[in-house]
């Protein structure tokens, strides 16, 4: 048997933290020096750039929790770690390695200009929202809100009801054109109105192509979809605008690990619709009422006031339309839907599967994911419904 002095001496032991409370400033020590190679490509974005990135670390922190959301606020902060031996005073021993108490936040002089302006806008940030709150609004175009339960998704909020049975015999469906009263968003333009409403559409014909045969309006079928935007927030045009050329900016830094800039938590969008399928005799057989906000870290800003509305009401249709499919809230289960071979090509702008479809017009396809990553307003890449194109 080794002794108590051979053990700690040993290979195996030898960087094994026995105490508590030296394990985890061991671990924390370790995890401070790996990521002290990636503050410094932190320090050579712009300070617009330093500056949405550290609105994503506090929006984070809250999730990351204890050490973790400090040490994401410590990357962004791109502070330089100093290393005297001041700084580091040895605590105790692991067998002949040495864990030392790291203080990583000394290595920040407050009365340096940028750190004073960075913890003035930590004081900000923290007051923004990351994401907008969308109301459910009834709009009363529904035939009936008797059954309508809850059921939320992580970003999206619904009331809905569903009769599997009635769905899954049915064959062929037809969609409604989709109502967007003026007076629910008296800042956008007729134009820009048309457009959302054409998204919806557009969405709902190509997910509901996967199970269903989509024929024309003026054509009976099997089940008949309404639906109807009841509330839209326009977007900030500005800080859309500053957030889409960050982003491009921050594109051109030399980085060795791609870094994702968020937007500016300000101006964002949010859309509220419902919807229904009835049969042929009118019946309901399924209803939601649907809404969502913009996200400061998953939605694209574009420089239009409609950009956030238009983005969603694609997400809408796809929720209903999985609603029809599946007979089912959209909302449950953890499964990843793999979209089909007909969707995929009909979002990157190909023929549909199905006539009917082409009255939506095609999605931008690539024009409309560059259009994207420049911040260009959807106006200018997508077309919108084939008749309003007709001459």
């Amino acid at each position: 048997m080794r002794s108590t002095d051979t053990i700690n001496r040993s290979r195996s032991y030898e960087a094994f933290p026995f105490c508590s409370p030296c394990r985890v400033r061991y671990r924390m020590s370790r995890l401070i020096r790996l990521l002290r190679s990636f503050s410094r490509t932190c320090q050579q974005l712009s300070g617009v750039t330093a500056a949405l990135m550290f609105v994503a670390a506090t929006r984070l922190a809250p999730f990351a929790g204890g050490g973790s959301a400090a040490a994401l606020i410590q990357i962004l902060f791109a502070a330089r770690f100093s290393r005297s031996p001041s700084k580091r005073r040895p605590r105790c021993e692991i067998g002949r390695h040495s864990v030392s108490s790291y203080q990583p936040w000394n290595g920040i002089d407050a009365r340096r200009p940028h750190y004073s302006t960075f913890a003035a806008m930590l004081a900000l940030v923290s007051l923004l929202p990351g994401c907008a709150t969308a109301p459910l609004v009834q709009g009363g175009g529904l035939s009936s809100y008797d059954g309508l339960k809850p059921s939320d998704g992580k970003v999206t909020k619904s009331r809905l009801h569903v009769k599997k049975e009635q769905l899954a015999a049915a064959k062929t469906i037809n969609i409604a054109p989709t109502a967007f009263p003026p007076s629910v968003a008296p800042t956008l333009s007729n134009e820009q109105r048309v457009l959302v409403a054409n998204a919806v559409n557009r969405a709902l014909c190509v997910s509901l192509s996967d199970r269903f045969k989509v024929v024309t309006p003026d054509v009976p079928a099997d089940l008949t979809v309404r639906a109807a935007v009841t509330h839209a927030t326009e977007t900030d045009e500005v800080a859309a605008g500053i957030s889409a050329a960050t982003s491009i900016g921050a594109s051109f830094v030399d980085t060795s690990v791609p870094i994702p800039v968020p937007r500016i938590p300000i101006g964002l969008g949010d859309l509220s619709i419902e919807a229904e399928a009835v049969d042929r005799s009118g019946r309901q057989q399924a209803a939601m009422v649907w809404g969502r906000g913009a996200t400061a870290f998953f939605s694209t800003p574009r420089a239009s006031k409609a950009s956030d509305v238009y983005d969603l009401a694609g997400a809408f249709g796809d929720d209903f339309a999985n609603l029809l499919n599946k007979g089912q809230s959209p909302f449950e289960g953890v499964g990843i839907d793999i979209p089909s071979w007909d969707k995929i090509g009909s979002k990157m702008g190909l023929a549909p599967k199905y006539a009917a479809c082409e009255n939506y017009g095609r999605a931008p396809g690539i024009a409309g994911l560059v259009g994207g990553k420049l911040g260009l307003p959807p106006e200018w890449t997508d077309d919108g419904p084939k008749v309003a194109r007709s001459p």
